[in-house]
């Protein structure tokens, strides 16, 4: 009996153990990338990615080959899609590695066009973006985790998202973006990212979003106007 006992504990642990970090391993190679080559305010050292881009392709290939299904958890798949248009957009820009801005590519398109497969589908960046992760996960958060690899975009985060990790840092994305610099917030008058303008059917009332973050309390009938979007490319100087 008590073997029995033992084993059935054993058993519960490991599952537990898998279940709490279900897509760590898949998602290690891209953290340490990250961490090698992305600073802390989310510039991008892209010359010194390039030499390691064998070590991206080989994740984004890893990526193709488990593409989260029904059964995965929302955790598990949201990090996953993270990852994979933050990481695809990283492998854009070294494709075309120098450039100076993301909106050089593709005659100011570069969203638009299927190269990515995933699976036995083909995917552009706006298909992971406006056909899976927003109508499906139905998160303004998300906005200030993905990255179009420009300076008035929200930072690269210098590490991976995974199932664990996922919502302390979208939080905490989210509440860096808007107190940072790249929103001026007054009590009754706001100057904000385009990205409040451009999604704005995801947040709603945008005054009562930024209110839950934001330092400074911000009036309902605030007046607000949105700052010029800098496309220039993230890189590190």
């Amino acid at each position: 009996m008590k073997i029995i006992l033992t084993i059935l504990m054993t058993f519960s642990s490991v599952c537990f153990a898998q279940k709490s970090k279900p897509d760590d391993g898949l998602h290690q190679p891209f953290d340490n990338l990250l961490q090698k080559y992305v600073r802390t305010t989310g510039q991008v050292d892209y010359s010194g990615l390039k030499q390691d881009e064998n070590i991206l392709d080989k994740y984004l290939n890893d990526l193709s080959k488990n593409v989260p299904d029904n059964s995965s958890g929302r955790n598990v798949s949201l990090a996953y899609w993270i990852n994979a248009y933050n990481a695809f957009t990283l492998k854009l820009i070294l494709e075309n590695y120098p450039v100076k801005s993301i909106n050089d590519l593709y005659k100011g398109k570069p969203w638009d066009v299927k190269w990515i497969n995933l699976g036995s589908k083909k995917y552009s960046l706006n298909n992971i973006e406006n056909d899976i992760i927003r109508p499906v996960h139905k998160d303004a958060r998300i906005h200030f985790v993905l990255n179009c690899a420009a300076v008035s975009c929200p930072p690269l985060l210098n590490k991976a998202f995974t199932a664990n990790n996922l919502e302390a840092l979208m939080e905490s994305r989210t509440r860096n973006f808007i107190n940072s610099t790249a929103n001026e917030l007054g009590s009754t008058k706001v100057k904000i990212s385009k990205v409040f303008d451009w999604y704005k059917k995801d947040f709603g009332d945008v005054i009562t979003f930024i209110n839950r973050y934001s330092k400074t309390k911000i009036s309902n009938n605030a007046l607000i106007s949105y700052k010029e979007y800098n496309w220039n490319l993230n890189k590190s100087k």
